[in-house]
């Protein structure tokens, strides 16, 4: 009975672990933008990048996103040592356009880069990146390497206060 939980934990994180890690080049996409404009993740390079992974119904990605907009606040228009800037990309794992653009506006997701195939998991965004469960989220540095997964808002925070030029 013992090994058949543990088999069963371990399962569950081997799954829900999303594909990349730490030190990987983040996959390319190209994401519909709620007007129908594209962006491509490719053009934020030179920029610090947090791919936000998340849904309109998802309690925990709703409770998270006042503290989003904290990070977005303070640091998007600053100057880094090695980035011009900070974007968040947030990929919406969504199947109801009007819910995920009501959620935006609500929680004052006031950033310009939201994208959402409105297909839920099966997103080719989400399945490029391993995403099975959300909140997720891939920190990125200038040069489009992955240097984060998973990190809480104010650890992401305070790695990027340590980069700002001063």
């Amino acid at each position: 009975m013992l090994i058949g939980v543990i088999a069963f934990f371990l399962g569950r994180k081997i799954y829900f672990t999303p594909n990349f890690v730490n030190g990987e080049r983040a996959a390319n996409f190209t994401g519909t933008m709620p007007d129908g404009t594209t962006m491509e993740l490719s053009d934020l390079e030179g920029k610090y990048v947090l791919l936000d992974f998340w849904g309109s119904w998802c309690g925990p990605c709703r409770v998270e996103n006042p503290a989003l907009v904290q990070l977005y606040q303070e640091f998007h228009g600053k100057a880094f040592q090695d980035a011009s800037n900070f974007e968040i990309v947030s990929v919406g794992i969504e199947t109801k356009k009007e819910r995920w653009l009501a959620a935006i506006q609500k929680d004052n997701l006031n950033w310009k880069y939201h994208v959402s195939e409105l297909t839920n998991f099966q997103s080719e965004i989400a399945k490029l990146y391993g995403v099975r469960e959300i909140p997720t989220k891939f920190l990125l540095n200038e040069d489009g390497m992955i240097i984060g997964v998973n990190q809480s808002v104010e650890e992401i925070a305070a790695f990027l206060r340590e980069r700002v030029k001063s």
